[in-house]
């Protein structure tokens, strides 16, 4: 019957297409997982990459007294912050414990110290400082109970994961000691999926609640602490010590901490090796943000840090006045870019800066 053939020749056609369907998507890698992934739990964000680690933010728990993230790492897993205070490697330093993981705060806003947080104690016995290395001396009294300040978010964090990119956006209060909120922080970070470079970017608004001063310090401001082996190599290495093997340079080319510190440049690299591998992170300024381009506190101690507010300290000019003022209910807007790379040319960073100065 032509009816029942034709009905007969339809199935085996379904049938077959069947088969290869299921034959091709046997053969084709279903992903597993997006290349970037975000997951947020009660106190912390992770962000994986291509299914490695990459960092944690840290948002909660008793200890926080303002968020960060760490720790940090290449594309190839390495560590490249400092683990103090969260933890201690052999021969570490463990100078200024408020360099904790990529963080953002400044030592005075109306006099209250938002630079100086310690989010995890430092523990009984443990040096002061690395005896083999002098370090700066600080600027003006200890913060005390007194005048620190506090960076913690409002509410639930907002994640997004992604093949290419990730996101987390947060809505933090800057809160002064007795717990009154005299800023409105909000804060999108955008992680990037590469297979060579780790690269995130900060978009930070931030807007007065009251009248809100930014004044003129050194103590500031987009700051992480390189991996020990990065920072710079002291004029005499004693025995025993670590050994150091980085460099700072700015767009400008200029190296070393004398000609980076204190100086304007769009970008700021610290790189060296850890190991035997190279590593280098370089942080970024974006053309539109306040004062571009910035000014840069980073030290060949280890410190890494974008700055726009501490004019006199950077000119040596006790008349200069870097402050900036925020108005209730005003508004400023940075935008900042951190890339972890494998010890790229100052060629290739400049051509990677330019890509990223471009976007709005």
């Amino acid at each position: 019957m032509p009816g029942i053939e034709e009905f007969m020749s339809q199935l085996r056609a379904s049938f077959t297409s069947l088969v290869l369907t299921v034959m091709v998507l046997g053969m084709t890698p279903t992903p597993t997982h997006a290349q970037v992934a975000i997951t947020a739990t009660a106190d912390q964000v992770t962000v994986d990459i291509d299914g490695k680690p990459f960092t944690v933010f840290h948002t909660g728990g008793p200890t926080l007294n303002r968020v960060y993230l760490h720790p940090l790492r290449a594309a190839t897993g390495t560590v490249v912050n400092r683990s103090f205070p969260a933890g201690q490697l052999p021969g570490e330093t463990t100078d200024h414990p408020h360099h904790a993981g990529l963080f953002y705060g400044h030592g005075d806003v109306n006099g209250f110290n938002f630079w100086a947080i310690q989010n995890v104690a430092t523990r009984v016995g443990e040096p002061a400082a690395d005896p083999t290395r002098p370090l700066p001396g600080s600027a003006g009294p200890a913060p005390t109970d007194a005048t620190l300040g506090r960076i913690v978010p409002k509410g639930p964090v907002k994640v997004s994961s992604g093949k290419q990119v990730g996101t987390i956006d947060v809505v933090l209060s800057w809160n002064k000691p007795d717990g009154a909120p005299l800023l409105t922080e909000t804060r999108r970070m955008t992680f990037h999926a590469h297979p060579t470079l780790r690269i995130v970017d900060v978009d930070i608004d931030l807007q007065a609640i009251e009248r809100a001063q930014f004044r003129d310090t050194k103590e500031g401001t987009f700051a992480l602490r390189v991996a020990t082996a990065l920072e710079e190599p002291p004029k005499v290495a004693k025995a025993g010590a670590p050994v150091r093997t980085g460099r700072l340079r700015n767009a400008e080319g200029g190296e070393g901490e004398a000609q980076v510190w204190g100086k304007r440049s769009a970008w700021v690299d610290y790189a060296g090796r850890i190991g035997e591998e190279p590593v280098g992170i370089v942080l970024m300024d974006h053309p539109s943000n306040p004062r571009h381009p910035t000014y840069w506190h980073s030290r060949g101690y280890g410190l890494h840090a974008i700055n726009p507010f501490g004019l006199h300290d950077f000119l040596n000019d006790p008349k200069a006045d870097g402050s900036m003022t925020l108005e209730p209910g005003q508004h400023a807007r940075f935008r900042y870019r951190m890339v972890i790379h494998p010890g790229l040319a100052p060629e290739k960073l400049a051509a990677l800066y330019k890509d990223w100065a471009a976007t709005r």
